[in-house]
């Protein structure tokens, strides 16, 4: 079964990745403005088959979501293990870097931490095979097709994940608001895989058990947590400074 990219920007940056792009359906009527140009020159350069159709079938396809007139038809998403993770790393002699998604169930939540993980230079990215959001056109979407440049690991059970990465040697980290470390305090210039938890549980207790470290970002205002996005970006960024300093 295909699966279906939406929006152009998402298009654009799957037609630079790997994954295969099938066919670019394009609405009818609709006046080409640059970037769907830019879609349509490439796909005609990678001899794409495009087709022009009615907008209430782009509807359809999308579910009624935003499409901005074009979908591509592509392969299914090919998830990465943890050895090609891992193995990303040492081609490009970095000391690992990976995020570890436990249990994010928002959509959106989802593409926005996939999109910082890809521009921080995150190796890989595991989530949970159950009770979490999957990648889908939406996240892709939310992305902004970074999604497509992502290695993306889903494990049946993140402790046991999380014990394998020990043994490569890798920090486990974990960000919560009880923790009594603050994310600037942490040295996180090694083997690292940071983990953010759920939207309202945070991480649950397994994985914090499991954990080598947990850092905690300050809250100064009346709220007590920040968004799951917003936070585990944050402490991404942190760590690609630090990392950055290092070199």
């Amino acid at each position: 079964m295909p699966e279906y990219i939406w929006g152009r920007n998402p298009i654009m940056e799957t037609l630079h990745s790997p994954r295969q792009v099938k066919r670019i359906l394009f609405a009818e009527g609709q006046r080409e403005a640059s970037t769907l140009a830019a879609i349509l020159q490439e796909a005609k350069r990678r001899h794409i088959p495009t087709e022009k159709v009615a907008r209430a079938r782009l509807d359809q396809l999308s579910h009624g979501a935003v499409h901005q007139g074009c979908i591509a038809v592509v392969e299914r998403r090919a998830y990465a293990t943890l050895d090609e993770i891992l193995a990303h790393a040492e081609d490009k002699h970095e000391a690992p870097f990976l995020l570890i998604l436990d249990a994010i169930q928002d959509v959106n939540n989802l593409g926005s931490l996939l999109r910082t993980a890809e521009a921080a230079g995150v190796h890989g990215v595991i989530l949970p095979e159950h009770r979490a959001a999957e990648v889908n056109a939406t996240v892709i979407k939310t992305s902004a097709g970074a999604t497509e440049h992502l290695l993306i690991a889903q494990e049946t059970n993140l402790t046991r994940t999380i014990e394998s990465l020990k043994r490569e040697q890798i920090w486990v980290v974990g960000l919560a608001g009880e923790a009594s470390t603050g994310y600037d305090q942490a040295d996180l210039t090694g083997a690292l895989a940071l983990v953010v938890g759920n939207e309202g549980k945070g991480i649950s207790r397994l994985v914090r058990e499991h954990c080598d470290l947990l850092i905690k970002l300050p809250m100064r205002g009346h709220i007590n947590s920040l968004n799951a996005a917003v936070a585990g970006s944050i402490a991404l960024y942190e760590a690609l400074r630090q990392r950055e300093n290092k070199k």
